[in-house]
């Protein structure tokens, strides 16, 4: 049994986390909280408005639905393509090659770079005139798209993009990749397995938790995609992001737009309680689904 000693030691140990968590989380969320029900515009004193800016947000600002689905539709486009590049590079780079290890690592350094940098390289590389990747199609006899200046082409471009950072994600399927016993794959190919039915049947189920890891982190990371659209659509012309037509106005960039052009305070953090429970129901659906398709090593936990 601890003693009170040794929970005082504890607590001591914690306690730099501690007061950082109440002072830069916790108690930033809850003013959060207050003044998402009162309208303030920083100049004034908040007034109390109750649940009004809620209401406008879910029954009176077609803006906000057009945020959403935006933002809905980088979800669905980005994560799982994130998720098979990353795999595909995991399972490329679990071998035991001479020099392999440079190559992670050079997979692995983009996701780290600072992401208004990448977000400058990506916005000359998507530059219709003189951007690489028009000038590498027009080789090839294609003529590329506007990217970032057409509607159609502007979320398929930061989707794009988004695979620049697979490399976090590649690392840890391929921790759980190196976690396979060998002895599994060896038993399989005994029973006549071919190199795809060991893929299905033997590393899928055993790198579930690593799956299922990397879909909450990746949801819960692209619902707050911010600084791709905020650099690349507003750079020309302060003002302008989320451009154009609204082709790439996220949830997170609307509510800065709301908070720091507008200054409507309430309104923002009114925005940014929905997104969190829009997160939260995300992330509680995974975990549930997850009991279904998610194999533990020792049995289901």
């Amino acid at each position: 049994m601890t003693s009170g000693r040794d929970g005082r030691t504890g607590y001591l140990y914690i306690a730099p986390w501690l007061i950082g968590f109440l002072l830069l989380t916790a108690g930033p969320m809850c003013v959060s909280l207050y003044l998402s029900t009162t309208s303030w515009t920083m100049l004034t004193p908040p007034v109390q408005v109750g649940f009004r800016n809620y209401a406008a947000i879910l029954t009176d600002d077609p803006i906000f639905t057009v945020s959403l689905l935006n933002t809905l539709v980088y979800v669905v486009l980005s994560v799982p393509l994130g998720l098979a590049v990353a795999l595909g590079l995991a399972l490329l780079l679990d071998q035991k090659a001479k020099g392999v290890a440079i190559f992670r690592t050079a997979f692995f350094l983009p996701s780290i770079t600072n992401m208004v940098a990448v977000a400058m390289l990506w916005l000359w590389i998507f530059n219709p005139e003189y951007g690489l990747l028009n000038a590498l199609l027009q080789h090839v006899g294609i003529a590329g798209p506007l990217w970032l200046q057409s509607e159609v082409w502007a979320k398929p471009s930061l989707v794009l993009m988004s695979l620049w950072g697979v490399g976090g994600t590649m690392m840890i399927f391929l921790a759980a990749l190196q976690g396979i016993p060998q002895e599994l794959y060896e038993a399989a190919e005994l029973d006549g397995a071919g190199p795809l039915s060991r893929f299905i049947h033997v590393t899928v189920p055993m790198i579930s938790p690593a799956v299922l890891f990397n879909l909450v982190v990746g949801i819960i990371g692209t619902f707050q995609v911010f600084t791709q659209a905020f650099v690349m659509t507003g750079t020309a012309q302060p003002g302008t992001e989320g451009g154009p037509n609204n082709a790439t106005l996220f949830v997170v960039l609307y509510l800065y737009k709301k908070a720091f052009q507008e200054f409507r305070m309430g309104y923002a953090s009114a925005l940014a309680w929905v997104l969190f429970f829009l997160i939260l129901a995300a992330t509680v659906a995974q975990m549930r689904m997850a009991k279904r398709w998610v194999h533990y090593e020792g049995g289901e936990r």
